[in-house]
């Protein structure tokens, strides 16, 4: 079987599942099991797939088929411009989270504290662009913490980056001069809604706090303020319609300069709020 006639096999099951875009999908897995870079395939595709190549791509068409995330099937997703290693147990980076990457590095900052971590994406990415900086990334996930060390390790910025087990900011000791997260914001009621890509392979913790969506950012907008330097940033990634709530939010705690950033789509995307030069440092450990 060449990879043309494995292509040709696997669409038609492709596109009975739903699957949106069943073509890219196929060229990702076929360059994901023959170890060919996806924009190299198209030139090895009269080539003959060995038995084990085969049998590799059936079990992967049929996972996608399941509607399991190409990103976990292949182990990779490509974001700001590197790859990291996904799993289960950790969100998919997305694209319209580089919103924040770009807003973080946009000023210099030397101690940077990403809240609920997963992959590292966000971390590492910073990092990756700030070589004398350093970082802490939490997650109460044992397992996505494994996920970002492996991570850090692969981009060789391990000893600038540790991460710790933690509920918010329960165990997180000093101060930083940024705190980013992209916390669980999804209604209860929205969570019916989600594409089944997302509904049924990711972490639901990771997902959505239940209820409204904005428990998390309760938690983050009373707890950030003695976690911050004077004059520190505070970035939150948030659902398209959640600005003004999370907003309120940090204006009650004594946040200001508040913006609303909008992705590339145009949707409300990061909440960016100041923590006042000279304000109370009251519960600083």
């Amino acid at each position: 079987m060449t990879g043309n006639e494995a292509l040709r096999d696997a669409l038609p099951v492709l596109r009975a599942a739903g699957v949106a875009d069943a073509l890219r999908d196929a060229r990702l897995i076929l360059a994901h099991v023959t170890g060919i870079a996806p924009d190299r395939v198209a030139l090895h595709l009269h080539q003959a797939l060995s038995g084990a190549e085969v049998d590799a791509f059936d079990l992967a068409i049929a996972a996608r088929a399941a509607r399991q995330p190409v990103s976990q099937i292949t182990g990779s997703r490509r974001f700001w411009g590197r790859n990291f290693h996904v799993t289960q147990d950790t969100l998919d980076p997305r694209p319209e989270t580089e919103t924040l990457v770009a807003e973080a590095l946009a000023r210099p900052f030397h101690q940077m504290l990403d809240l609920g971590t997963g992959t590292g994406c966000i971390l590492l990415s910073c990092l990756a662009e700030r070589p004398m900086a350093t970082g802490t990334g939490c997650d109460i996930s044992d397992a996505a913490l494994v996920v970002a060390q492996q991570n850090a390790a692969s981009l060789g910025i391990q000893t600038r980056a540790r991460f710790l087990r933690s509920d918010w900011f329960d165990a997180i000791p000093g101060r930083f001069d940024l705190i980013v997260s992209n916390p669980p914001y999804v209604t209860q009621s929205e969570m019916a809604n989600l594409a089944p890509e997302v509904r049924n392979w990711e972490p639901l913790a990771a997902l959505t706090p239940g209820g409204d969506g904005l428990g998390a950012y309760r938690v983050i907008a009373r707890g950030a303020g003695a976690r911050l330097v004077a004059g520190g940033r505070l970035l939150l990634e948030i659902g398209p319609s959640q600005a003004a709530a999370v907003a309120a939010l940090l204006v009650a705690e004594g946040f200001g300069a508040i913006r609303v950033l909008q992705d590339l789509d145009g949707r409300d995307r990061v909440v960016v709020a100041l923590r006042p030069a000279g304000s109370d440092l009251c519960g600083i450990a």
